[in-house]
């Protein structure tokens, strides 16, 4: 028999336990406590229970439209459980989908990939040009124009890079709600070409060989501390990065084999690379080894090679270089700056010494690869590097002391 009101007031009042039909696969199931649940049993591959709620916050009409629509949706191959699930996900994302959310959703999904240090540029980029502007909008009703007001107002103050920077991350942010079902295109896409060109902007180095041996002579009678003149010295003969330089410990010296071996983690690669990625080993000319087995007395044999003068844990500030090339009377802006150096020596190298391109691209820490396309293993090279940094320490000694270097004398050292 169907079920009516008035027999399920009665089934409240004095609970009789089981299951208790309406017609259609449709029950009431009473349980010995009390409760009254609409249910559904179906018999697919294997047996379910569809719910409709409990009486009396669901009546019975209330049941009966639930049930029918159920048994519509499985009549369409739609699993009624399978359809209230996407239903909710659906509510859950709608009412949690302004532009910040999806985005710190998005960022979290791959911070595991990035360096620390590259995620926080990202995460704060957003934070600061970004979200206070369209942060609180839903993706939704984000359109190209409203995208392109918060940039130019990046324009505005003439950071060009940033303002692509941030239109590259809003782009991958977009396609994150398409690809979770929140919008059904990127709006962004139409914002290419928009944005002012970026101007190339390369580090100021010094690429003449008399100015070169200038700055050589002038670093030879820099005044300032050991550690500082030390890593001057240094900068020039081997090509690195200067927080590479600046970070080195004594562990990862080998004076006696003239081996400096840096840790992946210490290198400029995306996170894997870091992880799982080789060191970076660099042959050490006579010159380098000289420097360093002088500076050993000071700050070894352990920790860090190019340690602070007021806190010897930590290594000398990222600015300390420029600093010192500053008060040596050259402007870090338009002459010299430390990460100049590896441009000097790329270009003489390459240009009027003749050495392999590849080797010196290995040297400098760049991915090279084949004809194919195969990036090659940077210790290949090793041989050839330590030829090659050898000759260019001489070089160095050369022609700061003023003498008359050929530079046919060098090529294809390597």
């Amino acid at each position: 028999m169907a079920l009516n009101d008035k027999r399920l007031q009665a089934l409240r009042s004095k609970p009789i336990p089981g299951k208790h039909t309406d017609g259609q696969g449709l029950y009431i199931k009473v349980t010995e406590q009390g409760g009254m649940y609409w249910q559904w049993r179906l018999r697919t591959p294997k047996e379910t229970v569809v719910s409709y709620g409990t009486y009396p916050d669901v009546g019975l009409a209330e049941a009966r439209e639930c049930h029918r629509r159920a048994r519509e949706q499985r009549r369409n191959g739609v699993h009624p459980n399978e359809a209230k699930r996407a239903a909710r996900l659906a509510q859950q994302l709608a009412s949690d989908n302004s532009f910040e959310s999806v985005a710190r959703e998005w960022f979290n999904t791959r911070r595991s990939e990035w360096a620390p240090s590259y995620g926080d540029k990202i995460i704060r980029r957003l934070e600061v040009d970004i979200f206070p502007h369209v942060g609180k909008l839903p993706v939704t009703d984000i359109q190209p124009p409203v995208m392109l007001t918060a940039l130019r107002r990046i324009e505005a103050r003439g950071a060009i890079e940033t303002a692509h920077r941030a239109l590259e991350n809003c782009c991958q942010v977009f396609r994150y709600a398409v690809v979770t079902g929140r919008i059904q295109s990127d709006p962004t896409r139409d914002l290419k070409g928009a944005l002012r060109k970026p101007m190339v902007k390369h580090m100021p180095a010094i690429t003449a060989p008399s100015e070169l041996a200038a700055l050589l002579r002038a670093i030879d009678g820099y005044s300032g501390t050991h550690v500082v003149r030390s890593a001057l010295r240094l900068a020039p003969m081997l090509m690195l990065r200067p927080s590479e330089l600046r970070f080195a410990r004594w562990e990862e010296f080998d004076l006696d084999s003239a081996t400096w071996t840096i840790p992946a983690a210490r290198m400029k690669r995306q996170r894997a690379g870091k992880l799982n990625g080789e060191p970076h080993v660099v042959p050490l000319p006579s010159q380098a080894v000289a420097v360093l087995r002088d500076l050993i007395q000071l700050t070894g044999p352990t920790g860090l090679v190019f340690r602070g003068e007021r806190d010897h844990e930590r290594a000398m500030s990222e600015n300390t270089v420029n600093a010192a090339l500053r008060r040596m009377g050259y402007d870090t802006s338009t002459q010299m700056t430390g990460h100049g150096f590896r441009a000097t020596a790329r270009t003489i190298l390459d240009e009027r010494l003749g050495f392999d391109r590849n080797v010196i691209e290995a040297q400098l820490a760049h991915s090279v690869s084949d004809s194919l396309g195969r990036a090659y293993n940077r210790t290949n090279f090793h041989e050839q590097r330590r030829k090659m940094l050898q000759a260019w320490a001489d070089y160095l000694d050369g022609i700061r002391d003023g003498g008359n270097i050929v530079a046919a004398n060098f090529q294809r050292a390597a």
